[in-house]
């Protein structure tokens, strides 16, 4: 996950911060205008969700804006050509918005917009 957010999306990373007595791993990308997210791990985490109570693998919907159509026109086609799955094709949304959607190593719905 580190790889495909730092590829496609330049976050950078710091280093893997490890907790083994809580079965806790994470990431911590950056990226740039201050965004920051992070990847993590834990043992006890949940596979599916099953709880409103719990965490569970996953998340719903995450976008980045990459300033322009050309650079979603480009960037979807450089994750098409890496193997990545294409769900929403390159268009504008009934709300003007110009976006695709592409599925990321997990299968989390990656917007990409302009």
């Amino acid at each position: 996950m580190r790889s495909f957010y730092t590829t496609y999306f330049q976050g950078k990373s710091h280093a893997k911060y490890i907790n083994p007595k809580k079965g806790f791993e994470s990431y911590m990308l950056h990226f740039e205008g201050g965004c920051t997210l992070e990847i993590m791990s834990r043992t006890d985490v949940d596979q599916v969700r099953n709880s409103e109570d719990r965490e569970f693998i996953g998340f719903a919907h995450l976008a980045f804006s990459t300033g322009s159509k050309d650079q979603v026109d480009r960037l979807t086609e450089r994750l098409r050509q890496a193997g990545y799955k294409v769900i929403g094709e390159p268009r504008t949304t009934g709300d003007g918005f110009y976006e695709s959607v592409i599925l990321d190593p997990d299968n989390n719905r990656i917007e990409i917009s302009a």
